[in-house]
């Protein structure tokens, strides 16, 4: 049913109705995935191993499984529509949910040690991307779309990118895996290198996770693995806002990127901050408002509803950690790393490098920042 021995199946049909049928079938698709890696979950952690909660991360488990068998078989295209909009949109909502968790005095402390870490790694990432792609000699176009990618959110920020500089659509698909590869090696290996290297501390692995990893669903993914294989929600919101506020970085550097691609020539390039801007920053924002708001209302007076409020609040919190792994399934689903292997070796280096870089420099920013903080 959800899978097909043959891909590049079209029917003349979807046009006229088909495409929100297989897009419900593609979302029900990878909460059949949550639903199953969950029980997978239970079943090794609680029932084999003994423990009282599972030790494992069920994000984790549906994302290796979502890999494997999204390669092993060819999965209908019209679930594929379905699956995009999981990990574009459900992710989206699944991060504004997140936002119930914390309070907006956590927001701005967050936020305001976060803005110079990001800056730094962003302007180290560009310095060796621009001194790298001298000696491989790959296109401009394709530098620009793995510095971008590289430094603010991964395939957002190529796809938003790509108009402005007038990129290649091989440029664009060469870029988009090289996030997704280097991305999802990130995603499985930071999670617990965090935790050994800064010993288990909350705020210094979410700032790592938030500036080192490339995609926004990527640093969803790490967060949550952090957070149920460590029990640590502390660590996904610091993470969630300093990707956040990562993203919003696309605003100044689309603009800047198009400048200095397009200077010296008759290019005029337009692009809207109104369309590139991530709106769901303002969701999650609401939420930690309407969190805040209704805690002060609830608790600080005698009405009525109490409880009421109390289940609310963690229905939100249980909503979103099952819409970030229904993204995690999806990306899994989607992920065919058949054609990562046409990337070429000189944008594997780039984006190799790159992911290096900025994790390298993560750690250095951090631990001179730790110094700060500790004394």
């Amino acid at each position: 049913f959800f899978f097909h021995a043959h891909a590049g199946i079209r029917d003349p049909l979807w046009s006229r109705g088909l495409g929100d049928v297989y897009k419900r079938q593609g979302i029900i698709l990878a909460f059949i995935l949550y639903s199953f890696s969950e029980g997978l979950n239970n079943i090794i952690g609680i029932e084999l191993l003994g423990y009282e909660k599972s030790p494992i991360s069920t994000a984790m488990i549906a994302i290796i499984l979502g890999l494997i068998l999204g390669n092993i078989f060819n999965i209908r295209e019209g679930f594929l529509i379905g699956l995009d909009f999981t990990q574009k949109n459900i992710l989206k909502l699944g991060i504004i949910c997140l936002g119930i968790q914390l309070k907006p005095f956590e927001f701005i402390k967050f936020g305001s040690i976060a803005i110079p870490l990001i800056i730094v790694c962003i302007i180290s990432v560009l310095i060796v991307i621009k001194l790298l792609i001298q000696k491989l000699k790959i296109s401009r176009g394709m530098s620009y779309l793995i510095a971008i990618g590289s430094t603010v959110c991964g395939t957002t920020a190529i796809i938003a990118t790509a108009p402005v500089i007038n990129a290649k659509k091989s440029e664009v698909a060469y870029a988009v895996a090289n996030m997704t590869l280097f991305g999802i090696l990130a995603m499985l290996i930071y999670p617990y290198f965090a935790n050994i290297y800064f010993d288990g501390d909350p705020l210094f692995v979410g700032l790592f996770l938030g500036t080192a990893i490339h995609e926004t669903s990527q640093v969803a993914a790490a967060g949550l693995i952090y957070d149920q294989q460590f029990n640590s929600p502390e660590t996904l919101n610091i993470a969630t806002v300093t990707k956040l506020i990562r993203n919003t970085f696309l605003v100044i550097m689309i603009p800047l990127f198009a400048y200095l691609y397009n200077r010296g020539q008759n290019n005029d390039q337009k692009y809207s901050i109104v369309k590139i801007f991530p709106y769901f920053v303002l969701g999650f924002i609401a939420f930690i408002i309407l969190r805040n708001i209704g805690d002060v209302f609830f608790y600080n007076t005698n009405v009525a509803g109490k409880e009421m409020w109390v289940d609310f609040v963690n229905t939100i919190k249980i909503s979103s950690k099952i819409f970030l792994t229904m993204a995690m399934a999806a990306i899994g689903l989607s992920t065919n790393l058949k054609d990562l292997n046409k990337m070429g070796y000189k944008p594997f280096i780039v984006g190799f490098v790159s992911l290096l870089t900025v994790g390298f420099v993560s750690l250095v920013a951090i631990n001179y920042l730790s110094g700060i903080i500790l004394n």
